[in-house]
């Protein structure tokens, strides 16, 4: 699945080919994705010139003056630029036409992405209201997470990968973060010390910039938005490697099914 680095890449990818441009077309090939593309959006954003590309969480936001677009890339979906040469795939769901050699793609095997509107504030529309922090914001700090941890009985990394709570730690990236944090996944959240906090707080923030910066995880179904993969998976300290030697002491890792995701720690580096 896409995470935070995924989408940020993805940005950083599309941004420069599409922003200030006019949208001359709106091609929907299946509009039935996670749910319908609105019958309406070719008429709101044709002739419209892009102001920003942005994120926010999962969610890449297409900003206009009257209005976003937003795209969710769901479990297997990506955004590339391409041109009208280029042949369409099975799973290429709509185009954002800008001009002949400046297309904006959506493919998504599994169709459990989205395209859709919010006039006004899109902070405002119903999928983000409910958002946490960003991570890399200032304003999440090791106090917010102390704070937000009391009295709460659920696992740590369950934690921290809701995003009522922080947005985009998604289970890769919990996993990598708790690791060099040395803070063991399965404790009860409510557990977590202040100085846990702030060591967990800068792990995570160091392990998703480092993913951004190196082009976000590579994953089969993820392209980035320039057409290349990222590369971060390559120096991945835990994830994917249960019953490997920890990189730190040698202990072989374990992995454990938590809220039904896969989980692997280091039971001597993560008290």
């Amino acid at each position: 699945m896409p995470e935070l680095p995924e989408v940020e890449t993805s940005c950083h990818g599309i941004r420069p080919h599409i922003v200030g441009r006019k949208v001359s077309k709106l091609l929907v090939r299946n509009g039935r994705l996670r749910w319908p593309i609105p019958a309406d959006l070719a008429s709101l954003l044709c002739g419209r010139q892009l102001q920003a590309v942005e994120r926010r969480g999962k969610y890449i936001l297409l900003r206009f003056t009257h209005g976003s677009a937003l795209i969710h890339l769901g479990m297997s979906g990506s955004v590339c630029i391409v041109d009208q040469q280029a042949p369409i795939g099975k799973h290429d769901h709509f185009d954002l036409v800008f001009s002949a050699d400046r297309i904006l793609r959506y493919t998504d095997p599994r169709r459990f992405g989205c395209l859709l509107w919010a006039e006004g504030d899109v902070t405002a529309h119903p999928l983000l209201t409910h958002l946490g922090p960003e991570p890399l914001d200032a304003s999440f700090t090791g106090d917010y997470l102390y704070q937000a941890s009391r009295k709460r009985t659920q696992a740590l990394k369950t934690f921290i990968m809701d995003s009522k709570i922080v947005v985009g730690v998604g289970n890769i990236y919990a996993n990598e973060s708790l690791h060099l944090a040395g803070i063991k996944p399965i404790g009860a959240a409510g557990k977590l010390s202040r100085v846990g906090a702030e060591r967990l707080v800068t792990q995570i923030k160091q392990v998703l910039a480092k993913a951004i910066d190196q082009g976000g995880t590579t994953l089969k179904d993820f392209v980035g938005g320039d057409g290349k993969p990222g590369y971060f998976s390559q120096q991945l300290s835990v994830y994917g490697r249960g019953g490997e030697p920890c990189m730190s002491c040698g202990k072989a890792l374990k992995e454990i099914r938590l809220g039904q995701r896969a989980t692997v720690y280091c039971t001597k580096c993560q008290k």
